[in-house]
């Protein structure tokens, strides 16, 4: 069966986020990550933050609420079991910090069908408290056998 298109452009509901300290010390640790900015609230103020600060990845926390919609939508038509988390492409503006309130919109950005296989992207856009865009992340999923 063809994938299908129509659900290109579609938007879903936004998520919003509040980044805990204890969240991003719990990160940190489970990646490796041994910079005191993020795991010691002193060591972050002393550089100038008002806490601790996530390391780049920890967008997949904040961001995944938000795509995770698109993936289990009937629209888009994501075979759950045949498919592949291929990629993300994350582009910051700035850092995240302990404190913050977050909110993310997805929308797929494009479905594709290329030898035998679904190609779709979601992008996902986190703005700050204040509207400014803080992350912009590409999602890219392949669904096997389509």
């Amino acid at each position: 069966m063809p994938v299908n298109t129509s659900a290109v452009g579609k938007q879903y509901p936004p998520v919003t986020y509040a980044v805990g300290r204890e969240k991003v010390k719990e990160y940190a640790s489970a990646v490796g990550e041994t910079n005191p900015l993020h795991l010691d609230p002193a060591a972050a103020r002393a550089a100038g933050y008002d806490d601790v600060v996530a390391p780049p990845m920890f967008a997949v926390v904040y961001q995944s609420q938000a795509v995770m919609p698109g993936i289990f939508d009937p629209e888009v038509g994501i075979n759950f079991a045949m498919m592949v988390h291929s990629g993300q492409d994350f582009r910051w503006e700035r850092v995240v910090v302990a404190g913050e309130e977050l909110t993310t919109r997805a929308k797929v950005a494009s479905i594709e069908e290329k030898g035998g296989m679904g190609f779709y992207d979601f992008e996902v856009v986190t703005q700050d408290a204040g509207g400014a865009t803080v992350c912009t992340g590409i999602w890219k999923m392949i669904v096997r056998g389509v």
